[in-house]
């Protein structure tokens, strides 16, 4: 008997809403989530978001930014002649500052110029400016005056929501036992939910079958024997 033969799953791109309606709420990120939203009563014009990797970082920063209206820049393009231009926003979002080559020089000067004229920053990072390596001394200083607010690693209640919300984005109608047989066997982290949707999605529209638990867990590569506990 012959393999069904597969098919070429077309690459089609993936509608994220980043709306404050689609932030999954729970103990992980729920300080975080408050901070934001109670904007602009903040202890300091600078605010630093940190967490794991697709930790929602960028979403929340985004439910930020058009509360706001912050422009949103990535950390690397932070240039000394941009920050005029910067800080005349009134709020304005820094993305990834401990993943690219960082500007020391034009952050420090932005985040004066922003506190002169009062314009909000909210900075993410994965980590705390104490793992970033940072040279600059007055940087450091600057950046230890500003509150951190931190995402943790999701617990199971915001990691099944998210695996719901990832199978949405993709229009793809799944049991509730595929959602929880996945959650408690793939590394606990978004991330490894958002790769591991992905690779299902796909795989199933190779084989042109719908998702099942079967599919998941030859993926998985375990048993489909499915255990409440």
């Amino acid at each position: 008997m012959t393999d069904a033969p597969r098919q070429l799953p077309l690459d089609l791109p993936i509608e994220t809403r980043l709306d404050v309606e689609d932030f999954v709420i729970s103990s992980s990120n729920e300080v975080a989530y408050q901070f934001i939203e109670k904007w602009p009563d903040w202890p300091d014009r600078v605010l630093l978001l940190t967490g794991p990797e697709a930790s929602g970082k960028s979403h929340l920063a985004a439910v930020w930014a058009s509360k706001s209206r912050a422009w949103i820049e990535k950390a690397s393009d932070i240039k000394l002649d941009r920050v005029p231009h910067l800080v005349s926003s009134g709020a304005l979002v820094i993305e990834d500052c401990d993943r690219s080559a960082l500007d020391e020089h034009a952050l420090f000067h932005l985040i004066n110029a922003a506190r002169e004229r009062g314009t909000y920053v909210l900075i993410t990072a994965r980590r705390g400016p104490n793992e970033w390596e940072l040279q600059t001394q007055d940087l450091i200083s600057r950046l230890r005056l500003a509150p951190e607010v931190k995402i943790d690693g999701p617990d199971d209640a915001l990691l099944n929501a998210v695996l719901f919300k990832l199978f949405i984005d993709r229009q793809l109608v799944i049991d509730t036992t595929i959602i929880t047989f996945i959650q408690s066997r793939i590394e606990r982290s978004i991330a490894a939910a958002r790769d591991f949707v992905e690779r299902l999605d796909r795989e199933g529209l190779a084989r042109g079958k719908p998702i099942t638990r079967a599919l998941a867990a030859q993926l998985l590569k375990v048993s489909d024997d499915f255990d409440e506990d």
